[in-house]
Formats: C-alpha cells, sequence, structure tokens
C-alpha cells in the first residue's frame, strides 16, 4: 500500500503506484478536472507522475500561484513552437513563468520581432493550444542531448553544466524542448494568450554576452480572466509612478547626471521630508538615535564587512586616491559605518539596546538593462536603522521593530500585505558568512518574533541577505502587484566581523546581536509604490502641496499671500496661482495636479477675512474663517 498525505495531514492509501491525478479522482470528479499541477515530496511535478512510495502530495489549480507557474510555464513552451513555426533559424534559450506571466529568450539572429508580429504569434500559439497535445517528460542522456541541440551554443551550455541523470526533454505536439518539468496535463486548458512586449535581453544577465529577445507573454484558462488582466494593464500604465511623477513635478532624470540616479524636484523633496520627519518623530519615540555617516568609505571597511567578496565585482569600482594603494568605495550600505560608530565607545549591558537611525544614501551598479524608474536605482537612500542589544533583548527588540513597520504601513494605507521569513538556501551554505550555529539562532528569533506578532508569514529558502536571515514585508499595490518595501534583519555576524563587545553584568567582554532594520525599505521604492498605489492622491498629511490659493484678479494677490503666511505658520503647506486665468480653468488645473484644497478669495473673502473652500472630489465646501479651516485641516490631516 502506498500512504499518500495531503496538506490537512489526512492520509489516503492506494495499491501500488498512483499519480496525482489518480488523487484528486479519489475526492472528487470536479476537483480532478480542476487540478493542473502537483507538488510530491516539495518538487513540483505533472498530474500523470508516478508516485511509486509514501509520499506528501499537495495539489494545484488555477487558484494557486504554483498552478499558475505550471500553467504559464507551460505557455512558454507554447509561445516557443509559434516562433520556430514563423522562424525556423532562431535559437531558443529558456522560458521561465514569472511572477504574472512567462517570458521566452530568443536569439533571432539577422531577423528581427517587432509589435506588428504579436497577434500572428498569439493566434498560432491558440490554434496550436487547441489541439489538446499532453506534455511528456523523459530523461535524454548527456550525449543525446548535445547532439540534439548541436546547433545551438546555449543550449549546449546549459546541458554542459548538468550530469547523466539529470536532463529531461519535454514533447507537445511536434515540439520539443529541454526542461526540468513542471507542466500541465494539456495544452488545451490554454483558452486566452497575449504578446506583451519584446525587449532586449543579455544572455544570464552578463553584458558581455549576447543580447538576445526577450518576448513576454501572459494566458489563462478564460478569455474573460485576459480582458480583466488588460484592464488591470491599462490602469497601471495610468499610475505609473513614472508618467505621475513628472505630471506632478516628484522626481526626474537626467543623462548628464547619469542613469538610475534620480533628481528630486521641490515637490519631490516636500513629500520626502514630510516622510523622513513622520518616521523621525515615530523613531524618536522609540528610542533611537540619529546618526550621519559619508557617502563614501575605504575599501578595507567592506572586506571587512564581506560586501566587497559578496558584491565588490558587480559595483561600483574602488576610487583611488594619490596614494598608491589607497582606495574607496561609493557607500553600498550603511550598517558597517554603524558598526564602527558603536565602537567610538566602550559599552556596558546597561547601555544597550543601542539604536543608530539614519537616511543613509547609498549606491550600487545595477546593470542598465535592469533600471526602472524609482523601483531599481543606482543611487538611493535607506530609512536604515541598526540596534546593538544583548542576546536577551533580541526578541523584544524584534517584535518593537515589527510593530514600528505595522505603524508605518498602516499610517500610509498599505494593509495588504505578507511577511516572508527569508532564510538560507540550506542546500548552498557558501554563499553566506557566519556559523551554522549564528544562523540557527537567527532564524530562530525571527520565526518566533513572527509567530507572537500573528502575522501571516510565507517560508522563502535562499532568500536571506548573505550576513543573515530576514523578515520581508510583501506589500500588494491597488493593483495586486506585490512588492518588497519594509525588512528586518538579524544578523550575528557583523558583530563578529567587526569585533564588536559590550561589558556583561559578569565583568567580561560580551558579542552583541545586531538587527538591521528599514521600514520603507528605500525612500525612492517606497515613494515609487506610494504614488502608484494612490494614483498620485497622497494622504492630505502627506500632499507635497495641500492648498492652492485661486485670487480671481490679481487685485487679491496680497490678501491671498496674507492667507498663505496664515496657513504656512500652521504647517500647512501650499501656493498661490497667480496666473491671469479664469478661476474655472485655475480650478481644473489644480484638480488635475491632486491638490486637495483650493481657496478662492475674491471681495467678499477679503472684506470678511474667510476663504471659499474647494476639496478635490467633493466640491464646495463653502465659506470659512481662517481659523475654523486650521481647525477642519488638522482634524481631517490627523494620522
Amino acid at each position: 500500500m502506498i500512504k499518500i498525505t495531503l496538506p490537512d495531514n489526512s492520509v489516503k492509501e492506494f495499491e501500488g503506484a498512483v499519480t496525482p491525478l489518480d488523487v484528486a479522482k479519489s475526492i472528487s470528479e470536479g476537483l480532478a478536472r480542476n487540478t493542473i499541477s502537483a507538488i510530491v515530496n516539495d518538487k513540483q511535478v505533472e498530474t500523470t507522475t508516478p508516485i511509486t512510495t509514501d509520499s506528501t502530495v499537495q495539489l494545484l489549480t488555477w487558484n494557486d500561484d504554483l498552478g499558475k507557474k505550471a500553467f504559464w510555464h507551460s505557455s512558454a513552451h507554447l509561445l516557443a513552437q509559434a516562433i520556430l513555426e514563423f522562424y525556423p533559424d532562431a535559437k531558443l534559450t529558456i522560458g521561465p513563468a514569472i511572477e504574472s506571466g512567462f517570458y521566452y529568450d530568443v536569439d533571432f539572429g539577422d531577423e528581427s520581432l517587432s509589435e506588428k508580429d504579436f497577434e500572428k504569434i498569439e493566434k498560432k500559439i491558440l490554434e496550436n493550444a487547441k489541439k489538446g497535445s499532453t506534455f511528456s517528460l523523459y530523461p535524454v542522456s548527456k550525449e543525446e542531448a548535445l547532439k540534439t541541440y548541436a546547433d545551438n551554443p546555449y543550449k549546449v551550455e546549459l546541458i554542459s553544466n548538468l550530469n547523466d541523470g539529470e536532463i529531461t526533454f519535454v514533447t507537445h505536439d511536434n515540439f520539443t524542448d529541454l526542461c526540468r518539468g513542471g507542466h500541465i496535463p494539456n495544452t488545451g486548458i490554454v483558452k486566452a494568450v497575449k504578446i506583451l512586449n519584446a525587449a532586449g535581453a543579455y544572455w544570464r544577465g552578463n553584458e558581455k554576452n549576447p543580447q538576445l529577445t526577450r518576448v513576454y507573454g501572459i494566458s489563462f484558462p478564460k478569455q474573460k480572466d485576459l480582458t480583466e488582466y488588460l484592464e488591470r494593464l491599462e490602469e497601471a500604465k495610468r499610475r505609473d509612478h513614472r508618467k505621475l511623477g513628472k505630471e506632478l513635478g516628484i522626481f526626474a532624470f537626467s543623462e548628464k547626471v547619469g542613469a538610475g540616479l534620480p533628481l528630486w524636484l521641490p515637490k519631490g523633496t516636500a513629500l520626502r521630508r514630510k516622510l523622513e520627519n513622520f518616521l523621525s518623530d515615530a523613531q524618536k519615540k522609540g528610542g533611537y538615535e540619529f546618526v550621519m555617516s559619508p557617502h563614501i568609505g575605504a575599501k578595507e571597511l567592506y572586506v571587512t564587512s564581506g560586501h566587497w567578496d559578496k558584491y565588490g565585482e558587480d559595483s561600483f569600482q574602488p576610487i583611488k586616491t594619490p596614494n598608491e594603494g589607497e582606495e574607496f568605495l561609493l557607500k553600498p550600505m550603511n550598517c558597517p559605518h554603524h558598526c564602527e560608530i558603536y565602537k567610538t565607545s566602550q559599552w556596558s549591558y546597561r547601555d544597550l539596546p543601542k539604536r543608530y537611525a539614519e537616511f543613509g544614501t547609498v549606491y550600487r551598479y545595477e546593470q542598465s538593462g535592469e533600471l526602472h524608474g524609482l523601483t531599481r536605482v543606482r543611487g538611493f537612500t535607506q530609512d536604515d536603522a541598526h540596534l546593538f542589544c544583548t542576546p536577551d533583548q533580541l526578541s523584544e527588540e524584534f517584535e518593537k521593530v515589527i510593530d514600528l513597520t505595522l505603524y508605518v504601513f498602516k499610517s500610509l494605507g498599505f494593509e495588504d500585505f505578507v511577511t516572508q521569513v527569508s532564510l538560507r538556501d540550506p542546500e548552498n551554505k557558501q554563499k553566506y558568512i557566519g556559523s551554522d550555529e549564528n544562523w540557527e539562532k537567527a532564524e530562530s528569533a525571527i520565526i518566533n518574533a513572527a509567530e507572537k506578532k500573528g502575522l501571516k508569514t510565507v517560508i522563502e529558502y535562499g532568500e536571506a541577505a548573505f550576513y543573515g536571515p530576514k523578515l520581508d514585508f510583501m506589500v500588494k499595490d491597488a493593483l495586486g502587484r506585490k512588492w518588497q518595501l519594509g525588512t528586518i534583519q538579524v544578523d550575528y555576524n557583523l558583530p563578529e566581523r567587526f569585533d564588536l563587545h559590550y561589558i556583561g553584568n559578569d565583568n567580561e567582554k560580551h558579542r552583541p546581536v545586531m538587527i538591521h532594520r528599514a521600514p520603507f525599505g528605500s525612500m525612492e521604492r517606497f515613494i515609487a509604490i506610494l504614488l502608484e498605489n494612490t494614483a498620485g492622491d497622497f494622504p492630505l498629511w502627506l500632499s507635497p502641496d495641500q492648498f492652492i490659493i485661486l485670487p480671481i484678479s490679481e487685485k487679491y494677490v496680497d490678501y491671498s499671500k496674507k492667507v498663505s503666511q496664515f496657513l504656512e505658520n500652521h504647517d500647512i503647506s501650499g501656493q498661490i496661482d497667480e496666473r491671469n486665468e479664469k478661476t474655472g480653468k485655475k480650478i481644473r488645473d489644480a484638480e488635475l495636479k491632486k491638490i486637495p484644497f483650493m481657496l478662492v478669495v475674491g471681495e467678499n473673502e477679503e472684506k470678511e477675512g474667510t476663504i471659499s473652500v474647494r476639496r478635490r472630489g467633493e466640491g464646495d465646501l463653502g465659506a470659512m474663517k481662517l481659523e475654523d479651516f486650521v481647525a477642519y485641516f488638522k482634524k481631517e490631516a490627523a494620522i
């Protein structure tokens, strides 16, 4: 008898070999119809894969993330099949599923693919999908695989790094591809498809390698799902932070300054300062001390921390000085500097925890093809802090940081999120520094704190920082897309590498534990997501311009200036529209700029010492005394 354990810990017994589809049928015919993939003993497989020993099985449908992964991975094969039918000399490379859809990297040689070709490829994909071909996965010897792809250097490179017994091909219809597996039962499940984009991509992400064409697509089991997705895509374009940032005067880029180095315009700077002041106030209440560190550091600093070994070759290269052998680096991380700040004094256990906070700008050389607005840049500011505590204080401090991060998210409307516990890859520990003992302690601390706070968590192996595990806050924006914003990390390793210590109550030296944390993550990415989540309609307290005064003629500009000064004295920020335009046009322009309050002033307002108040999205609120408007505003803007 073979025992199959399901996710709810129930056990089903079968005589002889069984497949995931057999397991689904034993539960219900409806589940069998909807099952498109499965996880058997932690490995994703086809529904027809034989199970010959006692195993754990998870059945996957379209509604599961891993079910979508199998669906989109299979669709990538359909895309590759269609491409070869139109471009028989093209060389295929890899075609994985991604978070939303799939892509295939292709070397088209002397030919090219453009947007006008998308429709014919979509039609061919659906034509082939309707055949209902099954995906057949089978092992191939290394010799045979190399012979099959003798004229494709990309596949040859992939196969060369594999051993006999690790190589499998998959065939559907008349198409065969090198593949590890994880497919849907047949192509007929794919009912709708859209080619979204074609862009340049270097083979294996290396600028020294040939440039390929990356063809992006997405597919669905129903046409209705594709229609809804395309509607969301149009909404995403409307909310694109790059578009909004330009329209609202938040940020800009300059070729002369350099790719990936944003310039913050006055309104963007005002927005950043309000965010910084908001977090600074919360940190002061939490016992943080503010520090500042330079934008560069001696190379040896980052050799000690391990950042040079980990990122040096792929980062900005050392800055050489007139002194022979002297080298500096643009700061890639704030933590080494904070370690050195900690070392400036001798601390007792009574002095801990020490909580150092800094809005520190760091620099990392992202490849040009990876740059994307504010979400992927080469210079960015982290709302960074590093806490140095005793092991006994670790749990309490970690929980306080969770509370701070949750406060930030709630205040800014990010309520749809999960927390990701990012751990070491147990199969590839050489990527990380530090002892197994320290890693186990750090990972346990994060898991226990998350459980105690009742957070909804997922565990991801291999996503830890090289020096320690993390608790990452994965936020869903208004369009349902996931982003990593806040992060909290436990680190036993950097205190060791920097030889940090404190004097315990036994009068002996002890090693502190270090917590890295950044509730925003980076100011750049956080503002990008905030722009898209709010479509530029920021919370009232955060708006760069909270009001605009609209004098109905130039005669009332002086009174407008008095009103503006009164409001500024009450920490309400705004501007005056002195243009010689009709009031109606001024109101429409202010609405487009997403300014919350429009304050119209004319003869009656000047005589009465009032303002006529309009609120964006609500219309006319009537005349108000200045003091009454301030009281109303403060109540509405309270966090």
